[in-house]
């Protein structure tokens, strides 16, 4: 049984704008909103999860969305669940469109939760090993790494943000940032709880990354309202710029 998120659900129950005829004009409603405010769309993520077929018949409107909106990159989540040649059967169908709209795609590193020990277990993408097996299987430049820095520090991953930067090396082209207890997946603010950013940061810098340093800590956002939630994007912004410094400091 799929597990969608509020988002997700929007979209199949048709009460999205991105589910509608019209989904091309308000990507590029939004990428002008961003615009205005000195924003580019680096990224995208298309809807999970990826074992449900109804969500998948979004993708390549997730990979038009992407290209109309500015982004170079769109992470698609593979099946938690599948193995990398599998999910390889994924990519290959969506890649020659991809292509064709100048969007590559990207991989993440995923998790599911062992209930009996209380944190999270494998997943496809969570280990250096089953990551790196995933890229090799599809093999093409325009298939890359997304690496969630949340997601290989939680408990049970197998691994961390550290071990993961250095095997992906120069496949890695896209980040998710987010900070948490190492435990759960909490989706905070950098810097607020317990993952090491200056080690992180470091290996990056160690391995070339040249891409950008994308925040996803929504979880973080969700403490505002409507009336103060410009107060968050501040602090939000000032933690992308302390990674920022950090990086340079290198």
């Amino acid at each position: 049984m799929c597990q969608y998120n509020w988002e997700t659900r929007r979209l199949i129950e048709n009460s999205h704008p991105l589910s509608g005829k019209a989904y091309l004009t308000f990507a590029k409603k939004l990428k002008q909103a961003g615009l205005d405010n000195g924003i580019v769309c680096n990224q995208s993520h298309a809807p999970f999860p990826s074992s449900c077929r109804e969500i998948r018949s979004f993708f390549k409107r997730a990979i038009e969305c992407t290209a109309e909106a500015g982004g170079q990159i769109c992470v698609i989540h593979p099946n938690n669940d599948l193995p990398p040649e599998e999910n390889a059967e994924m990519y290959f169908e969506l890649l020659p469109f991809a292509k064709s709209c100048g969007v590559k795609i990207a991989a993440e590193n995923m998790w599911n939760w062992d209930t009996e020990r209380g944190h999270s277990s494998f997943a496809a993408c969570a280990t250096p090993e089953s990551f790196c097996a995933h890229l090799d299987a599809v093999n093409d430049e325009s298939f890359v790494a997304c690496l969630d820095i949340g997601h290989a520090e939680m408990k049970g991953s197998g691994t961390n943000a550290v071990r993961m930067i250095k095997a992906l090396g120069q496949r890695l082209q896209a980040l998710h940032i987010h900070d948490n207890d190492q435990w759960h997946d909490l989706h905070q603010i950098p810097f607020s709880m317990k993952i090491d950013f200056n080690e992180i940061v470091k290996a990056l810098k160690d391995t070339g990354y040249n891409g950008y340093f994308t925040l996803e800590a929504d979880q973080f956002l969700r403490e505002y309202t409507g009336s103060t939630v410009f107060e968050g994007i501040k602090q939000l912004a000032a933690a992308a710029k302390k990674l920022a410094t950090l990086y340079e400091s290198c």
